[in-house]
């Protein structure tokens, strides 16, 4: 359990560095007037953002069950 609790809080960690960066990278494609590249990392940006807030949802629903595993 509490290797599976470490292993989540490192992919959330992974998940926000790649983020961080992402927004680094848009914000020079922005400043270098490079449409497409900004677009494609606004994407990107997005496909992050969906997977950090998926693995929060099943860290819910984890704990949830362990709840339900009490009653």
């Amino acid at each position: 359990m509490i290797v599976q609790h470490y292993d989540a809080i490192h992919v959330e960690e992974s998940l926000l560095r790649k983020i961080k960066i992402k927004e680094h990278q848009l914000k020079i494609a922005q400043e270098s007037n490079m449409p497409y590249v900004a677009e494609a990392l606004q994407k990107q940006l997005l496909e992050l953002r969906c997977q950090i807030s998926q693995s929060q949802d099943r860290e819910f629903q984890a704990l949830m069950s362990l709840l339900d595993d009490e009653n």
